[in-house]
C-alpha cells in the first residue's frame, strides 16, 4: 500500500468530521433518500462536528495558560499525559503500522457489531487513531512484524472499539433516556467507575441540574453564566498564585494579569457553549442518517460518539466533574511524589474532558454527590494508571509524556503484560481468543433460542 494511500486513509478516518459525514452519506444513500436530503444531512453532520472541533480548540487554547499558571504557582514538574503529544512522537516510527491497524481495525469493529450482540460502531476517529498507534507500539515491542503485526493489531483494536461502548451503555441509557446513541471515548473505565461509585454514595442526592438557587441568583440557572463565573474565580485564583510578573511576562504579553485571567475564563465558557451547540446539531442529523446502516448493514447498530455528546444532558455536572477530577489529579500527584519515581502532573485538558464526562456519568447514578465523588475517582484513575502503562511502551515509555485516558492504560497494560509473559505467539493467541468470545456467546444464545422455540 503506497504512502499516499496510507496518508489518505489516515486523513479520512482520523478526522471525526469527515468520518461522521461519510457515515451520514452512506446511511442516507442506503435509505434511498432524495438527493436534497442526502446533501443536507451529510453537510449538517459535517458542519456539526466542525463546530464541536472549533469549540474544543477554543477550550483547549484557554486551558493551556491555566496549566502553565498552575505549574508556575506550585513549582511542579513531571510527566504530562497528552494523547496528541505521545502519538505525534510515535507516528515517526510507527506510522505505517498505525494506519493499517486503524483501517482494518474499523472493519473488524463493523464485523463484530454485525455478527455478535455488541452492536456498537465506534465513530470517534482521532481516538481510534491513538489506540491503533498504542497497540502498534506495544506489538512491535513484543517483536511482532509484518502480516502478524497488522492482523493481531486490527483484531485487538476492533474488539476494543466494540467492548468499551458496551460497558458504558447501561449508564448512557440513563443519561439520554433512550438506547439510540452509544458512547465512544477511550476513558470508559473512569466513567464506569464514576457511575459505580455514584451508585454507592449518591442515594438520595438530587441531580446537579436540579440545584435550587435563591431567587436573586436565578441567573445561575443559565449554564453559560455559571461556567463563566465559576471559571473566572478559578482562573483569577491561579493567576494570583502564579504571580503578576509571571503571567504578564510569559503569557499575557503585558496585559494586566487579572484581566487576562478573566478573558481566558470567559473564552473557556465560550468553547463549552460552542461544543454544546455542535452536539445538538450532530445528534439531529446523525441519528436519522445512521438508521440506514442500522437497518441494512448492521441491524440494530448504535452510533458511538465522542464524550461531548453527553454534555448537554447535565451542564452543571460538566463543571463539577472537571473541578473534582482535577482535584483527584492533584491528590494523586501528591501520593506519587511520596511513593514513586514517576510523577504524573494533572493535565488540564484530559481532566476537563474526562472529568466533565465522569461528572455526567456520576450524576446519572448519584446526583450531586455522585458527580462529585465519581469524578474525583476518575481523577485518581487517570493519574495512577499511566505509571503502570509506561513500562510496556518500550523506549516511548521514557518520554516526558504518555497516554492520558484510562482505556489506553488498561488496554496497554493488559496487552503489554501478556506480551511480556507469553511472547509474540502468546499475545496473538490471546487476542484471537478474546475476539472469539463474543462470537461464541452469540452462537450459543442463538442455539438456546432455537431450542426454546422448538420446545414450546
Amino acid at each position: 500500500m503506497s504512502q499516499q494511500l496510507l496518508k489518505f486513509i489516515m486523513d479520512v478516518l482520523s478526522k471525526p468530521a469527515v468520518l461522521i459525514a461519510l457515515i451520514a452519506f452512506i446511511g442516507l444513500i442506503v435509505q434511498k433518500k432524495p438527493v436534497s436530503e442526502i446533501i443536507k444531512g451529510t453537510t449538517k453532520s459535517f458542519l456539526g462536528f466542525i463546530v464541536i472541533g472549533a469549540g474544543a480548540g477554543i477550550l483547549v487554547g484557554a486551558l493551556e495558560p491555566f496549566g502553565k499558571m498552575f505549574e508556575a504557582a506550585f513549582n511542579v514538574s513531571g510527566v504530562v499525559p497528552n494523547n496528541e503529544a505521545i502519538v505525534a512522537m510515535a507516528l515517526t516510527n510507527y506510522g505505517e503500522a498505525t494506519a493499517l491497524i486503524m483501517f482494518f481495525g474499523m472493519i473488524v469493529n463493523i464485523l463484530i457489531a454485525r455478527f455478535t450482540h455488541l452492536k456498537y460502531i465506534f465513530l470517534t476517529g482521532h481516538h481510534t487513531l491513538y489506540m491503533a498507534c498504542m497497540i502498534g507500539v506495544i506489538l512491535v515491542v513484543a517483536k511482532l512484524q509484518g502480516f502478524l503485526l497488522i492482523a493481531v493489531g486490527s483484531l485487538a483494536l476492533g474488539l476494543i472499539m466494540t467492548v468499551f461502548p458496551a460497558l458504558a451503555q447501561p449508564t448512557m441509557r440513563k443519561i439520554t433516556g433512550d438506547d439510540k446513541v452509544a458512547f465512544a471515548h477511550f476513558s470508559t473505565v473512569g466513567y464506569v467507575l464514576s457511575a459505580w461509585t455514584a451508585k454507592l454514595v449518591g442515594k438520595g442526592s438530587k441531580s446537579t441540574e436540579d440545584i435550587n438557587f435563591p431567587k436573586g441568583l436565578g441567573f445561575l440557572r443559565d449554564s453559560s453564566v455559571t461556567i463563566s463565573l465559576t471559571m473566572s474565580v478559578l482562573y483569577i485564583l491561579v493567576a494570583i498564585l502564579s504571580g503578576q510578573h509571571y503571567v504578564e511576562t510569559n503569557l499575557s504579553d503585558g496585559l494586566n494579569f487579572l484581566v487576562y485571567a478573566v478573558i481566558q475564563a470567559i473564552t473557556f465558557a465560550a468553547g463549552v457553549f460552542i461544543i454544546l451547540s455542535g452536539v445538538r446539531l450532530v445528534l439531529a442529523e446523525i441519528l436519522p442518517a445512521f438508521k440506514g446502516i442500522s437497518t441494512k448493514i448492521v441491524p440494530n447498530a448504535r452510533p458511538a460518539l465522542d464524550c461531548p455528546v453527553v454534555y448537554p444532558y447535565a451542564p452543571n455536572a460538566v463543571i463539577i466533574g472537571f473541578f473534582c477530577s482535577f482535584l483527584g489529579g492533584i491528590v494523586g500527584m501528591g501520593v506519587l511524589a511520596l511513593t514513586s519515581s514517576v510523577i504524573i502532573l494533572p493535565g488540564v485538558v484530559p481532566h476537563f474532558f474526562t472529568g466533565a464526562t465522569a461528572g455526567v456519568f456520576g450524576n446519572a447514578n448519584g446526583g450531586v454527590r455522585g458527580a462529585t465523588i465519581g469524578s474525583f475517582v476518575n481523577g485518581l484513575i487517570i493519574t495512577f494508571l499511566p505509571v503502570f502503562l509506561m513500562p510496556v511502551l518500550g523506549d516511548l515509555g521514557f518520554a516526558n509524556t504518555t497516554f492520558s485516558d484510562a482505556d489506553f492504560a488498561v488496554s496497554g497494560i493488559i496487552l503489554g503484560n501478556i506480551a511480556n509473559k507469553f511472547g509474540s505467539i502468546g499475545i496473538s493467541v490471546a487476542v484471537v481468543i478474546f475476539v472469539l468470545i463474543p462470537i461464541i456467546v452469540k452462537l450459543f444464545s442463538r442455539k438456546k433460542s432455537v431450542e426454546t422455540t422448538e420446545n414450546m
